[in-house]
Formats: C-alpha cells, sequence, structure tokens
C-alpha cells in the first residue's frame, strides 16, 4: 500500500498531567507526568503507525525542545523528515482536574518560521510524496507562514498525482478549499465561517457541506460534530455516522485520530461510507486513552463494530 506523508509546521511537546483542583495563587502540586510528540500530521502519523499504516512525517524542530521532539518521536519509531529552524518548538499542556473531571489545555504559540523554512517544508514534501497515497496537511501555522500555504500544499500534490487532506480552520482553510483538495474536515463552526450559516440543524449544515462539494471545493467533505459523530458528503451522497457512548479520559488528539483512520481507510481502498467508520472508531478510541496518549489498534477494531452510520437524504 502507498505510504501517507504527514506535514506539520507547529508540532509540539504535548505534556499531560493532572492536580486535585485548580484554584489560583496556590502552587499546585502535580501528579506523574507524560510528553509525547504532538501537532495535527504528527499525531496523524501516529496513529497511522499503530493501526499498521505506514507513514512519512515531515515537521519543523528548533532549540532544545526540537532535540527533545526528535527523541520522542524515535521512541515512537516513526519515519519522518525533519526541517531545522531558528526559533523553539514550543510546548502545549493538558491538565485535568481530579475533582471535576474538568481538562484544562493550554496551548502555546509556535515559533515565528522564515520564508526559507517554510519553503524547505513545501521542498521535503514534494520529495518524500512521490508514490504516496496521501497528504495530509494537518495544524495550525506558526506566524510567518502565508495564509495560502496549504493552498500551495494543493497545487503540490495534484501536480504530483497526490490527493491532499487538509485539517485546519480560518483563513488557511478557506485558500485551501478554494485551490481544491481531496479530503477537508471542518468542525460545525468551521463550516458555518466558510458558508454564512444562520442555523446549525443538520439539514441546514448537510445542504452547505452538498454545495461545498458541488463547487470542487473538496471531493469529500467530513464535518465532525463531537459526540454527534461526524457527517461525511461525496457527489453521490451523505452519511452520518454516530459514536458509540463511552466515558471520556482526554480529548487530546481526537480529531487527528479521525483523520488519521480515515485517511487511512480510504488509502486502503476503503468506500467513503466504511472509511467515516474506521474515523469515527479513532476518534472515539483517542477519547480512551489517558493525557496525550492517542487511540489504540485493539479499541479503535472493537468500536468500529460498533459505529452506525446512516444515510442523509436532501431536503
Amino acid at each position: 500500500m502507498p505510504h501517507i506523508v504527514t506535514l506539520t509546521l507547529n508540532p509540539a511537546i504535548d505534556v499531560a498531567t493532572s492536580v486535585p483542583e485548580v484554584t489560583p495563587e496556590h502552587k499546585l502540586r502535580c501528579g506523574p507526568v507524560l510528553r509525547d510528540p504532538g501537532g495535527g500530521g504528527i499525531n496523524v502519523a501516529r496513529v497511522v503507525r499503530e493501526l499498521g499504516g505506514e507513514s512519512i512525517a515531515v515537521y519543523t524542530r528548533g532549540g532544545p525542545t526540537g532535540s527533545i521532539l526528535e527523541h520522542l518521536l524515535e521512541e515512537k519509531g516513526l519515519l519522518r523528515r525533519s526541517i531545522p529552524i531558528e526559533g523553539y518548538t514550543r510546548e502545549s499542556f493538558t491538565v485535568a482536574e481530579g475533582t471535576s473531571a474538568r481538562e484544562y489545555r493550554f496551548i502555546l504559540p509556535g515559533p515565528t518560521l522564515s520564508e526559507r523554512e517554510w519553503q524547505r517544508c513545501l521542498d521535503a514534501v514534494s520529495e518524500v510524496a512521490v508514490g504516496a497515497a496521501f497528504i495530509v496537511a494537518s495544524g495550525s501555522l506558526p506566524p510567518g507562514v502565508p495564509e495560502d500555504f496549504y493552498a500551495r500544499v494543493a497545487r503540490l500534490g495534484r501536480k504530483q498525482g497526490v490527493r491532499v487532506v487538509v485539517d485546519t480552520n480560518g483563513l488557511p482553510l478557506r485558500a485551501a478549499l478554494e485551490e481544491g483538495v481531496y479530503l477537508a474536515k471542518p468542525n460545525r463552526r468551521e463550516l458555518r465561517d466558510l458558508t454564512g450559516l444562520k442555523t446549525e440543524d443538520l439539514a441546514t449544515q448537510a445542504t452547505a457541506a452538498r454545495e461545498l462539494v458541488a463547487m470542487g471545493r473538496a471531493e469529500l467533505l467530513a464535518v465532525s460534530m463531537g459526540a454527534d459523530g461526524a457527517l461525511m458528503t461525496t457527489r453521490d451522497g451523505q452519511f452520518l455516522a454516530t459514536p458509540p457512548p463511552v466515558e471520556t479520559h482526554s480529548s487530546v488528539g481526537a480529531g487527528d485520530s479521525f483523520v488519521a483512520g480515515l485517511t487511512l481507510a480510504l488509502a486502503r481502498g476503503r468506500s467513503p461510507e466504511e472509511a467515516l467508520r474506521w474515523g469515527i472508531a479513532c476518534g472515539t478510541g483517542a477519547l480512551l486513552s489517558q493525557g496525550t496518549d492517542l487511540c489504540h489498534r485493539a479499541d479503535v477494531e472493537r468500536l468500529f463494530a460498533q459505529v452506525q452510520t446512516v444515510p442523509v437524504s436532501p431536503a
């Protein structure tokens, strides 16, 4: 099976810990610390590997934190191509509050990239994407990177005959869709921002998604809806997939896990409907893991059998 290339311009060292209670001013004594390599594309690559697929992660790294990121990725055994940068790789951290079971997520800004640095990322993707099934461009863009960067990735993929998946938000998502991609994964808020929706009922969302696909913005559009599941739109139809109920331990990486399961299933020749089920199973599986851990294959395979899909008919 051809490999999947993932691109992460703004990776992070994801730190997770816990405290009995979050209170101001006092020193908060934390529990055990977990550290994992993170950022959209890196998380996708981790899940693809967990599910037995082949991926190559392209990402930036800089400073002492960049060295830690390299060490963590080495431990995960990921195939990778890193792009050295002047700035320091960012950190993000999640704190679970024991008394309330709430989860607090702190996302630090990334380093500023020079034009030379982000151009080297495009060059690296071009090199490792030869013969690939997909390029997954995922996550936020750090300062210094043009808003049409993911649109440039889409053009690169089209030139090399490789399908492009985009998972981002705001103007970078809009620019990528104007260029046209194979698969995009907006959430309900992002769909509203893209289309100017005034209401958020399923019928209205389904109509908006069909319009984006009909306009050629994406061949497949997977709108994530949190606990309500996800809506898959193709030129041939629409399906709504709903996840089985689970006890959530952490939501870190759930969206990235969804993208990974969906993309890997498509790379394996599965139908969009079945691929959506695998995506839901991976996203739900991530909720079962602690801290910055992602989904596990055994959970995903068990959950897949429990995911239900129903067709959505035009209003």
